[in-house]
Parts: structure tokens; sequence; C-alpha cells
């Protein structure tokens, strides 16, 4: 087990920096146009990857291999010991998240192992003191920026490792009554600073910032909230550090005032745009290819393109954005599952990007069609149809008689004829109702997976 030496000595010599204090802190003030504006690119790129990667990628069997497994820190030094991606090519990730139509990233720079993807001088227990020797974190950011994707991290608030992380009931040692003794000597406090000495590194070294993916939360009976984590004068910390940063919402400060930026439901889709007090609100889900967000190399629940890419549609028409992971193996390069499921979904967003992009929930007036699912461009005054079963010859659109100006399908576009007809006629007539419109669709499905039609509105 490391001692975290570099950590100790600091705190032996006084060189911890910024807020030591536990005195509540007093969150920027900001008013709802001052906040829409800071997230607006947010809002109008609604997708980007998540990237899960850490020692973890060796068992590869789940990034709570440590948890699920109750490996002591001795078992898990193996991992360490062996930790070298000769094949991490950060490039060549960016190149395939900027081809699948990506616009943001948000790379796990420390998960709940305590494992550190970064050149901290606060621990030793990080990516250039195993065999690769990089600083991994700089490789990545500077790779995506030149990719023009911007970037982010996920940090994780919880620490398996660290010699003041008291054990819990989501600790890997929770059920181990020595381990559970030794939490008198612990000092969460340190651990606390440590926090902030890391933050104040991954968002001081590495250039602009543009999320900040903090996880997470677990207050109550012997577990962790914002008073151990001194949530309060953490997220001030971050603000001052990265002003114009996005930070999401599991620091257990969901009632303070400017407390979180988005709300993040997780493997699982909203049924509706979340609101709060009758108020929409950001949103991200984040979502794996298959059941776990590190490598695991025998998990065989992975979704198919055509599902990724219907979740894609669905969040945006939800309101929503979509933070898709990918987990690297610990050679250092993705999946080849999902690899094959990125360059399907960049197929599909090469032709209907416009149908994402800038877009949102569509004005409660236009009704959703049967076996559809509707995107809105406000600026554009463009509806879009995402036909998610591919119909025989019309698609019936009920009150929409004199708001259509023109109607194509997006891949090509071809254009699609539209009528209103409330003429009687033989029993091979099609007729609608004086506020409806039929739409005169091709026989075959255009092939692209999900089919879109784009509708000018008057």
């Amino acid at each position: 087990m490391m001692m975290h030496r570099t950590l100790r000595a600091a705190l032996v010599c006084g060189t911890l920096v910024l807020l030591c204090g536990t005195a509540k802190a007093q969150l920027p003030a900001e008013t709802p146009g001052q906040k829409e504006s800071r997230m607006k690119w947010w809002t109008h790129d609604r997708f980007g990857m998540f990237i899960h990667w850490g020692l973890y990628s060796l068992p590869a069997r789940h990034e709570w291999v440590k948890n699920f497994e109750r490996l002591t820190d001795s078992a898990y030094q193996k991992y360490f010991d062996n930790f070298n991606p000769d094949l991490y090519d950060p490039d060549e990730w960016a190149l395939q998240a900027k081809k699948a139509g990506m616009k943001y990233v948000v790379l796990t720079a420390k998960h709940h192992e305590g494992f550190c993807l970064f050149d901290s001088k606060y621990t030793d227990y990080k990516s250039t003191n195993t065999p690769v020797k990089k600083d991994l974190v700089k490789l990545y950011a500077d790779a995506f920026r030149k990719q023009g994707i911007r970037v982010g991290f996920y940090y994780s608030l919880i620490d398996w490792h660290h010699p003041d992380f008291t054990v819990d009931r989501n600790h890997p040692m929770r059920d181990n009554a020595e381990a559970r003794k030794l939490n008198a000597g612990k000092d969460m406090r340190k651990y606390q600073q440590y926090l902030k000495n890391q933050l104040t590194e991954l968002l001081t070294q590495y250039g602009q910032i543009d999320e900040l993916f903090l996880d997470f939360s677990y207050p109550g009976k012997d577990g962790k909230g914002r008073d151990d984590w001194d949530s309060e004068n953490l997220l001030k910390l971050v603000r001052k550090l990265q002003p114009r940063i996005i930070v999401n919402d599991r620091l257990d400060l969901a009632a303070v005032p400017g407390g979180w930026d988005y709300q993040t439901p997780e493997q699982f889709m909203p049924r509706e745009w979340p609101a709060i007090n009758g108020q929409r609100v950001p949103w991200e889900t984040c979502q794996t290819f298959s059941g776990s967000w590190g490598y695991y190399r025998d998990e065989y629940s992975w979704k198919s393109t055509n599902q990724l890419i219907a979740m894609l549609v669905e969040t945006v028409s939800k309101g929503g954005n979509l933070l898709l992971n990918v987990g690297p193996t610990a050679r250092g390069v993705l999946d080849e599952r999902a690899q094959e499921r990125l360059q399907g979904i960049g197929d599909w967003m090469r032709f209907n990007s416009r149908a994402v992009y800038g877009c949102t929930q569509a004005p409660d007036e236009l009704e959703k069609p049967d076996n559809c699912l509707l995107t809105y461009n406000p600026e554009t005054r463009r509806l879009y149809i995402h036909v998610l079963e591919w119909p025989f010859k019309s698609l019936y659109l009920k009150g929409y008689a004199g708001k259509i100006k023109y109607a194509q399908l997006l891949k090509d576009a071809s254009e699609i004829k539209f009528r209103t007809n409330t003429t009687p006629g033989s029993h091979t007539t099609e007729n609608t109702a004086a506020t409806d419109v039929i739409l005169d669709l091709p026989v075959n499905k255009p092939d692209t997976a999900i089919p879109v039609i784009e509708i000018v509105l008057k």
C-alpha cells in the first residue's frame, strides 16, 4: 500500500493552499440569463463522450471490481504495478469521437479506486509512477482540443486508497472490522484538503476545462455528503478557478442556490424533461454501450447502433444531452465493439447532425406522429421527425395544416410532398381532417438507421 508520502509532507510543511477552512461558502450569484449564456455551447452541442479508464481496465471485470470483490489495497496493487497502456493514442480517440459527432469529452482523471491519470504532486498513486510513466491527462487534453472538442474531467469525491478516507457503507472494506477500527485515526478534513488540492491542479494546469463531473454523494447513515466533502467551499473553489465551467449535481447541494448546473440521470431515460417546481432544468443522461463503465472483457449486453442513435434522439427530444461512455482497454485502445458503434453513429450523424445540434424538445402544439420522435431547432424553426418504424406510403400529422412551408428527407434533401385532403373519395382514397396533413413517403425505407424528415415551418 502506498502511503501518500508527498501528501503527508505537504501537510507537515503547511504548504496546502486555498480554502482550508470549513466555514460555509457564499457561492457566486448568477442570474438565469447569465447561466443560460454560460451553458449555451453545452445545450447546443448535445452529444459528448465519457471515458472511464483506470487500473480497473486490467482485471477487466467492472470499474467497481475493488468494491465488489472486497479487494484490499495490497491485493489491488498488482494492477498499479502492471499498468502500462503502451498503445495509448489519444489522437486516435479524439478522431473517433469527432467522427461520431461528439462535441465534448469527459475523462476520469481519478475514479473511486483513487488512482490518478495525471501527475499530481499530492499522491504517489498516479500514472507517472506506473510503467507507462506519463501524465495521461495532459496528452488527452491536448489531443481532444486539437480536434476542436471541448475538454472535461470526471473526478471522484470517493477515494478507496487515500489514508484519511474513512471506511463507510460503500467502501471495499465495509465488512472488515479491523479496517473499521482504523477510522479512529483518520481525518476527513485532510481528505477535504486533498480534494481541493487536486482539483486546483486539474483546473489550473490543463487549460480551459469546460465540464466537471464530480461523483458522488450518498448522505445518511454510514455515508458521505456535503459536510464530508466540504461541498460548498469545494464548489466555490471550482468556480473561482474556472468561472465558465459547467458542474454536475452530485455534491449534495440540490437545494443550495448555485450548487449545480445540470442534473445527471444515470443509465436510464427520464419519461419527460426533468423539472423542479414546474421549471425545466438542464440535464444530461450518462449512458454506457454495455452494462459497465470501465472495460469489461466478458460483458455481452451491448446496445446496437440503432438503439444508441434512438437514445441520442430521445434525449434531445426531451431537451437533454447524452454523454455516451467508452471504456478503453489496459493497452489503451477503445474496445472494438465500441469502435464499431461509434462508426455507425458517425455514419448517421454525417447526414442528420442538424437534427441534433441546436435542437431541443418540440413545442407542445406539434404533436408527435406514431412511431416517431421529434426534435426542434428554435432558431431555424425547423422540425425534425425521426421515424423509428418506417410506415407504408404516408405519415399522418395531426394538427399540422397551414404550418408547413417545405418538407424533405434529411439524408438526401429530396422533397416530400404533403397534402390536406378532406374530399370524400373511393375506398382507395386517404383523407384527412381539415387541420391535418399527410406526408407522401417513398415505399422503401431510406438507407439510414433512423430516417429523418426535415420540416420547414411557416
